[in-house]
């Protein structure tokens, strides 16, 4: 039954959809302005992306790339924080329709709307692949593959088959853009260098790491140099570059993989890894369906240049869920619209400009601050406009650039000294996992099951 919550707000009403870096910055620029916010999250945490690989490899714990909304916004008294999955957008009534975990449905007025609600893992039509290669977007999937990586070297050292043992210890990882290339490479260091002298019956040293991508290089979106010298390091490393190949089917065994020729090759894996694609979530097809908005192949809804649905001035959409210009899907973006999207808000209502009067901005323009992905220990490629560089260089870039995105500055502090310790010591402390298969509970979203 539906419920109407946060009616009768005396100030103007921004509903903010989404807790990562677009609704959290776009919530930061309307914390002086006389508005009313609500900002929704399915999870209540935000999260920063780009370092789970590094929570799936036992070097960081989850808390030191996440913190509670609830304590990031604490001091910006005109925000409310709530706890649902948006799921509809009701655009003549101008409220947003929202599932609380459990399956109760409320609605929420706005004002304004500000859509930050992100991308998912898109297996391109065959999401029968997810429960044999999980996607790396949330703390769930990070502890996934956690207990995937470190067990297959478990399951490798009691294994009494030889080709149970080979198969245990090959990794496979499919899409080589930045998540992928980190994944692989850690997954290497973590054989070679962390686990070689811990096991008595297998050498960790021997695992393979498999990366398969549809293009022709790794991390083309860095340019033909870096992406060269990318493809050259992950071969030092002894990850086995598998280009032009497409991935055809995935089941436990391993997964099947057809290349430009046409020739269909198994290749039999014990873990199998997916970073390849995104798409939008079910929020953004009800969102083009109630206002009209066009989509492109991934989902994302374009934009005007002062990033509203056409239209629709009301309702903003920023980060990766918007396509304008063909802007990469990185923190950047999603930060620098949602900060325009909250101050364009603020500006048009007369809230913190002095006089009360609206205020009209100019059409959003994004600042390539850089792009970085981490390779191996002290080698990291960094491409920010021209400016690309690799190497030691490119590693204390990469450190910079991660140090400057955590959010809080604990996780900011615990960060540097997890990083120091692991780089010094190759040790990685956050290895724990759990037997029971995380990926396979029941989301607390899904209607619980009849008592009947």
């Amino acid at each position: 039954m539906d419920r109407t919550a946060g009616s009768g707000a005396p100030r103007h009403r921004v509903v903010i959809v989404g807790g990562g870096f677009g609704g959290l910055f776009a919530a930061r620029a309307l914390r002086r302005g006389d508005v009313a916010i609500t900002l929704v999250d399915r999870a209540q945490h935000h999260l920063f992306q780009p370092l789970l690989y590094q929570v799936a490899t036992g070097i960081l714990s989850e808390g030191q790339i996440a913190a509670p909304l609830r304590d990031v916004l604490k001091r910006h008294r005109n925000v409310e924080c709530v706890l649902a999955d948006v799921v509809d957008v009701d655009v003549a009534g101008k409220q947003i329709v929202a599932q609380r975990p459990g399956g109760e449905r409320i609605t929420l007025p706005y004002d304004d709307l500000v859509v930050a609600a992100g991308v998912r893992q898109s297996y391109f039509g065959h999401d029968e692949f997810a429960q044999w290669a999980p996607g790396m977007k949330t703390i769930a999937d990070a502890l996934a593959i956690r207990r995937r990586v470190f067990g297959a070297f478990e399951l490798a050292e009691t294994a009494t088959d030889p080709a149970e043992q080979r198969r245990w210890l090959t990794f496979a990882v499919v899409g080589a853009g930045p998540t992928g290339v980190e994944l692989a490479g850690q997954i290497r260091e973590l054989a070679t260098r962390t686990l070689r002298a811990e096991f008595r019956r297998i050498r960790p040293e021997d695992a393979r790491v498999l990366l398969f991508d549809g293009g022709s290089a790794p991390l083309a979106s860095f340019g033909p140099a870096l992406s060269a010298k990318a493809a050259t390091s992950l071969r030092e490393l002894g990850v086995e570059l598998h280009l032009g190949s497409i991935v055809t089917g995935v089941d436990g065994e391993g997964l099947d993989v057809r290349d430009r020729a046409g020739t269909t090759v198994r290749h039999d894996a014990g873990t199998v890894l997916w970073a390849a694609g995104v798409e939008t979530p079910p929020v953004a097809n009800a969102l083009a369906k109630a206002t009209g908005a066009v989509q492109d192949r991934a989902g994302r809804i374009e934009v005007e240049p002062d990033l509203t649905i056409p239209g629709h001035p009301e309702i903003s959409v920023v980060g990766d869920m918007m396509n304008r210009n063909k802007l990469p899907g990185v923190a950047e973006v999603a930060m620098q619209s949602g900060l325009y999207a909250g101050r364009r808000i603020r500006h048009r209502i007369g809230s913190g400009n002095g006089n009360g009067r609206a205020k009209v901005l100019g059409p959003f323009r994004y600042y390539d601050l850089g792009s970085a992905a981490y390779l191996s220990r002290g080698n990291a490629v960094v491409s920010a406009g021209p400016v690309k560089f690799a190497g030691f260089p490119g590693w204390l870039g990469w450190l910079f650039i991660h140090i400057a995105f955590l959010t809080g500055y604990r996780n900011r502090a615990g960060a540097i000294l997890t990083w120091a310790a692991a780089f010094a010591r190759d040790a990685r402390r956050e290895r724990a996992f759990t037997t029971q298969q995380i990926e396979r509970l029941r989301d607390v979203y899904d209607t619980p099951p009849s008592r009947d």
